[in-house]
C-alpha cells in the first residue's frame, strides 16, 4: 500500500506532514504563552491578532529582524550548521506516524491512498535514530560557540540524551512484544481492544518521563538552564539561527507527543465514547481525533512546566540511571514472562499465579536487602561515633595527616603570655617585696647607717 501514490500525491502528504508539524509549532508557543498566563493568574499575550493569537508570528519577524551575530572565535562552519543539524532530523520523525488506517483508504484528488506518508518494518528504530541526530546540534553548537557555558550546556545535553534513550528503548521493547511489530500502523492496529496505556502502564509512565527528558523541557531543561548556564548551548546564537534552535525544541515536542500517541493512546482511534460510532474510525474523522490527542499530551508539557521547579542535575541523572532504568528492565522481564506463558496457552489463573509468586518473590528479597542494608548502614554509623569519640593523633603514622569528618584535632599548646612568665615571687609592678618598686625600706637605711636594719 505504501510506493503506489504518484509522484505529485508523495509531494502533497510530505508537504502536509511539514505544514502540520509546523502549524503545530505555532499553535504551540501561543498555546504555552496562553495556559502559563492562565495557570499562574496573569494576562497571556493579548496585543498581536485577535486575542493575542498571532504571537508567534510577531516573535518570527522579530528574530529575524535582529541582529545576526556571530562570534570572532567561534568555528564558523560548524556554528552556522549547528541549527540546521537540529531543525531537520526533528521533521523526519513524522514521516511514519499513521493519522488514519491503512485498510481504509481516503479519496484526494480522485485517488486512494493512506493517510501516512511512509511505513518501515523498524520504523520506531527510524525514530530513535532521527531524535538521537538531533542531538548533535545542540553539541555541536555548545563546541562550536568557544565559549564555557555554550560547551557545559552541550555537555549536559549529551549525557541527557545517553541517559534517556536508554529508558524510553526499554519502554519501547514491552511495546514491540505486544504488538509483535515495529510497524507504527501495526503497532496502532494492535490496540484495537484496548490501548497500551492501559496494557502497558509502566511502559506509558517511563515514556512519559523520558520523552520530556530528550525534548529539553522542564523541568529537565538543563542544557539551556538560565540559571547556572545563562541559556547554555545557545548563548551565542541569535536572529533566525535562535529562532531555528527555538523551533527545534518546539518540533522535538511535537514529534515525541505524536509518537506516545501512536504507541500508547491508540493513534488515530477515536476515544471510548465516541469509539462505539460506527463511521468514528472512518473516512477523515481519525485524522481529527489524532490532532486532539496530540494537542491534549502538548497541553501536558505546558503543564508540568507551570506546576514543577528544575531539578538539580545529579537528581536528573539518579533518576534516569537508577530509577527508570531498573524499573524498565524489570517490567520487560515481567511483560516478556506474560507473553512467553501465553504464547504456551497457560491458563489466565496460572499466569496471575506466576507472576504474583514473582513479585512477592521480589518484594520479599528486597525487604531482606533493605534490612541486611540497614543493619550495615547502623554497623557503619556506630563506628563513625566510635572513632569521633577516640582521640585523634594527626601523627600516629608518622607523618601529619588531616581529620576525618567527625575527628577533632587536638588542643594546641597555648604560648604563655607575659603575666604568666613571671615568677612567683615577683610582684605585678615589677617590685620585689615592695608597694613602690624599690628594693627594702629606704628609711632604716637612712636612720641606721651602715649598722641599720636595711
Amino acid at each position: 500500500m505504501f510506493g503506489d501514490d504518484p509522484f505529485w500525491l508523495i509531494l502533497i502528504k510530505a508537504v502536509f506532514c511539514f505544514a502540520f508539524l509546523l502549524g503545530l509549532v505555532l499553535i504551540s508557543i501561543v498555546m504555552e504563552r496562553k495556559v502559563l498566563g492562565w495557570m499562574q493568574l496573569r494576562i497571556g499575550p493579548n496585543r498581536h491578532g485577535p486575542w493575542g493569537m498571532l504571537q508567534s508570528l510577531a516573535d518570527g519577524i522579530k528574530l529575524m529582524l535582529k541582529e545576526d551575530i556571530v562570534v570572532k572565535g567561534a568555528d564558523r562552519f560548524v556554528y552556522l550548521l549547528a541549527p540546521l543539524l537540529a531543525a531537520i532530523p526533528a521533521f523526519m520523525a513524522i514521516a511514519v506516524i499513521p493519522f488514519g488506517p491503512k485498510d481504509d483508504p481516503v479519496s484526494i484528488f480522485g485517488t486512494e491512498t493512506v493517510l501516512q506518508l511512509t511505513d518501515l518494518p523498524v520504523a520506531l528504530l527510524y525514530v530513535l535514530a532521527t531524535g538521537a541526530i538531533a542531538v548533535y546540534g545542540t553539541v555541536l553548537a555548545g563546541w562550536s560557540s568557544n565559549s564555557t557555558y555554550p560547551l557545559l550546556g552541550g555537555v549536559r545535553a549529551t549525557a541527557q540524551i545517553i541517559s534517556y534513550e536508554v529508558a524510553m528503548g526499554l519502554s519501547f521493547a514491552a511495546v514491540f512484544l505486544y504488538s509483535g511489530s515495529m510497524s507504527t500502523s501495526a503497532i496502532v492496529d494492535a490496540q484495537g481492544d484496548r490501548w497500551f496505556m492501559v496494557l502497558l502502564p509502566v511502559s506509558f509512565l517511563i515514556y512519559m518521563v523520558a520523552m520530556v527528558g530528550e525534548a529539553h523541557r522542564p523541568p529537565f531543561d538543563m542544557p539551556e538552564s538560565e540559571g547556572d548556564l545563562v541559556g547554555g548551548y545557545l548563548t551565542e546564537y541569535s536572529s533566525i539561527k535562535f529562532a531555528f534552535f527555538m523551533m527545534s525544541e518546539y518540533i522535538h515536542t511535537v514529534a515525541v507527543s505524536t509518537l506516545m500517541v501512536t504507541i500508547f493512546l491508540g493513534g488515530w482511534r477515536a476515544p471510548v465514547p465516541i469509539s462505539l460510532w460506527e463511521g468514528a474510525n472512518s473516512g477523515w474523522w481519525p485524522m481529527l481525533w489524532f490532532t486532539i490527542k496530540v494537542c491534549a499530551v502538548i497541553f501536558f508539557f505546558m503543564w508540568i512546566r507551570a506546576t514543577l521547579p528544575r531539578v538539580r542535575y545529579d537528581q536528573f541523572m539518579v533518576l534516569g540511571w537508577k530509577v527508570l532504568i531498573p524499573i524498565a528492565l524489570v517490567w520487560l522481564m515481567l511483560v516478556a514472562t506474560v507473553r512467553a506463558m501465553q504464547n504456551e496457552d497457560y491458563d489466565f489463573r496460572e499466569i496471575v499465579l506466576w507472576v504474583g509468586s514473582g513479585v512477592l518473590g521480589l518484594l520479599l528479597l528486597s525487604f531482606v536487602v533493605d534490612i541486611f542494608r540497614d543493619r550495615a548502614d547502623q554497623r557503619h554509623e556506630e563506628e563513625e561515633a566510635a572513632r569521633a569519640e577516640a582521640p585523634f593523633d594527626p601523627m600516629a603514622g608518622g607523618f601529619p595527616v588531616p581529620p576525618l569528618p567527625g575527628q577533632t584535632l587536638p588542643p594546641v599548646p597555648r604560648r604563655p603570655s607575659r603575666a604568666e612568665k613571671v615568677p612567683a615571687g615577683v610582684n605585678g609592678h615589677g617590685g620585689v617585696n615592695g608597694h613602690d618598686g624599690t628594693e627594702g625600706n629606704d628609711s632604716h637605711i637612712g636612720n641606721g647607717g651602715e649598722d641599720g636594719d636595711a
